[in-house]
């Protein structure tokens, strides 16, 4: 666990390598210093069926994000950081509290600035007799080497391919070289955990690539798409999203000023059919849901 606390003495855990002395209370861009802060956890419906399954995804909701994108459905959180100060241990005590209310997995929503506590919680709850399948849920901005950290930690990825062009994922989210990184990342993530695996309409282990599609095909999502289908294959699961809303500060964006249309996404459903995927959830524009909770009316913890 030393090791890998040490990584915040001069933190690069995720692609913008800050290199802050994290450990002595500086802070980089995800604004996280030597903490963990938790805005909500508990039993979620609104994942991929087979995250949420019947009983619900356990989802832990941490404060922050390295990503921070001007469109963000729960910027509350994300970009402000709110949340409570918690420590490793009570982490641990979270897990445990999780698995008490059934849901079929733990999922760590926005982990990445958290991954050495992480690493350290998990191992410490599996000492201690923890079973639960643990997810991680993820924008894709991330560095191999902090993937790894996780290897054998981790038995789901839940990763987001959010953009192809460099430029747009500069405009949007201060991420120039985001493609390249993430293509990185979810390679990685397939090594450690593989295709998705389905038993009884519950995923034990793999990866489901998820993709938000953006109005005036901001989002490159036809170059995401070929490119999952070369690198990972057709049976590779995929979540092809429309609950693009124009929150935060999206309404500075013209492009980004209204919610997608039926005909962008029905294209991009054409598209997947004729490249031969074959495991596609969907959703319908009228009835997407957003998948994290309404951050003003929850309290911590609530």
């Amino acid at each position: 666990m030393k090791d890998t606390m040490r990584i915040l003495e001069k933190c690069n855990l995720c692609p913008r390598a800050c290199q802050v002395d994290r450990a002595g209370g500086g802070k980089g861009y995800c604004g996280i210093a030597n903490e963990i802060l938790v805005a909500h956890y508990g039993p979620h419906y609104g994942e991929e069926p087979p995250i949420s399954g019947a009983h619900g995804s356990g989802n832990i909701f941490f404060a922050s994000c390295n990503l921070r994108c001007v469109y963000c459905q729960n910027f509350q959180i994300s970009h402000e950081c709110i949340g409570k100060s918690i420590t490793i241990d009570e982490l641990v005590d979270i897990f445990f509290d999780l698995h008490d209310m059934g849901p079929h997995n733990i999922n760590l929503v926005s982990p990445t600035p958290y991954v050495p506590f992480i690493v350290a919680a998990i191992e410490r709850a599996r000492k201690e007799g923890l079973r639960t399948p643990f997810v991680y849920n993820t924008h894709a901005y991330e560095t191999v080497d902090t993937l790894r950290m996780l290897d054998g930690l981790i038995d789901i990825y839940l990763p987001d391919f959010k953009y192809w062009s460099g430029d747009i994922a500069n405009s949007l989210s201060c991420a120039k070289d985001y493609r390249e990184s993430a293509q990185r990342a979810i390679l990685e993530m397939k090594r450690q955990v593989g295709n998705l695996v389905i038993e009884e309409g519950v995923a034990r282990k793999g990866i489901l690539v998820r993709h938000l599609v953006l109005p005036s095909n901001l989002a490159g999502s036809k170059q995401v798409l070929a490119w999952i289908k070369q690198e990972l294959g057709i049976e590779t699961y995929i979540s092809l999203m429309a609950q693009y809303n124009p929150l935060h500060r999206a309404v500075d964006y013209p492009m980004l000023c209204r919610s997608i249309r039926q005909e962008e996404y029905d294209n991009l459903l054409d598209f997947l059919e004729t490249e031969g995927f074959e495991n596609v959830f969907i959703q319908e524009l009228e009835s997407a849901p957003l998948f994290v909770p309404d951050f003003r009316r929850e309290e911590p913890f609530g």
